[in-house]
């Protein structure tokens, strides 16, 4: 509990700072969001109203500080069908609890709503990712230790070498080649309207992000399964006449389960952040593609409020990974280093 602790209090540095550096960053680029907000023909006057209502004219370092203050804050308890007070319309509110990331410049429309709009598809997308990443990379890694210095080992060495050196977006467009133009078995890009069409676009974004990362996996697990095979417990399962199966999946495969396991926390909490590409090569409307409409369109509280989820995913997705390192390695949950 006490390394737990540590690790959620580094956490929440972490995304403070990240958060704090994205702030600024955004706000020392070239832009101007009362124009935004208010057209291309507004009046210069109204331009510059709009800009005081919004407190930019205020100095830097203030506007950070009611950032801060609004971001997480003790508001009206919210209750079904009541509205919220006009200086908490763009709250989300768990109870007293609120959290304010301001509107869109672009959407008009609360950071937060849409944030959990699209955070739920993101998360859908890196879930499936990462279910292929570790059923194909897991299954590669045991094929090619089984066959060690065989064909088989060969041939999944040089396909997870040629899958590291393919950029995503050449491996997407290739599938949407394959399977959406010339076989027409899945749509080409987009989210459906129905949950049966969800998952059917969700295939070859998974896929692309998927087999990507199914290449490490493969190399790690084929590099731990070719060391614990040459074990004594494992020789001496093997003289008793268990099968090499049961060999492999019970006596070998689950001792490298720490690696594995930690990477897969590592791997979740990464792709929530990472699927940019394929969500705009796919069109998929989740935190990636939105993240790349805000830069473009210099949209400054979604640039903050993607920046603030997927670095929070990123730091849980590693205290996760401590923690399992210490429920799955008794060393380290009892302090020993050896």
């Amino acid at each position: 509990m006490k390394r737990l602790a540590g690790r959620l209090v580094w956490a929440i540095a972490v995304v403070w700072a990240v958060t704090t550096l994205a702030f600024f960053i955004n706000n020392v680029l070239p832009s101007d969001p009362a124009r935004m907000i208010a057209g291309p023909a507004a009046r210069p006057a109204d331009v510059e109203r709009l800009r005081k209502q919004l407190g930019l004219d205020q100095p830097m370092v203030t506007q950070y500080a009611r950032f801060m203050k609004r971001l997480a804050h003790v508001g009206p308890s919210e209750t079904a069908g009541s509205k919220p007070p006009p200086e908490h319309a763009s709250c989300a509110a768990w109870g007293h609890f609120h959290v304010d990331l301001g509107k869109s410049y672009l959407f008009r429309r609360p950071v937060t709503t849409i944030l959990g709009e699209r955070l739920p598809r993101t998360l859908m997308l890196a879930g499936a990712a990462l279910l292929v990443q570790v059923l194909l990379g897991v299954l590669s890694g045991v094929l090619a230790a089984g066959r060690k210095g065989g064909r088989t080992d060969a041939g999944i060495i040089g396909l997870s070498l040629l899958a590291v050196s393919t950029p995503a977006f050449i491996l997407g467009i290739g599938l949407q080649y394959v399977f959406a133009y010339r076989l027409k078995w899945l749509p080409l890009d987009g989210f459906g309207q129905t949950s049966g069409e969800h998952l059917v676009s969700l295939v070859l974004p998974a896929l692309t992000l998927g087999v990507l990362g199914a290449a490490y996996y493969a190399r790690l697990v084929r590099d731990e399964m070719i060391g614990l095979l040459q074990l004594d417990f494992v020789r001496t399962a093997r003289a008793k006449g268990a099968p090499w199966y049961r060999v492999v999946l019970v006596h070998a495969l689950r001792n490298a389960l720490v690696p594995i396991v930690t990477l897969v926390a590592l791997d979740f909490g990464a792709l929530v952040g990472g699927t940019v590409v394929a969500e705009t090569l796919f069109r998929w409307p989740g935190i990636g593609a939105l993240s790349v409409t805000a830069l473009l369109e210099r949209d400054g509280p979604v640039i903050l409020g993607t920046v603030l989820v997927t670095s929070t995913a990123i730091v849980l997705s590693n205290v996760l990974a401590d923690v399992l390192y210490a429920v799955l390695d008794p060393r380290i949950r009892n302090g020993d280093s050896r």
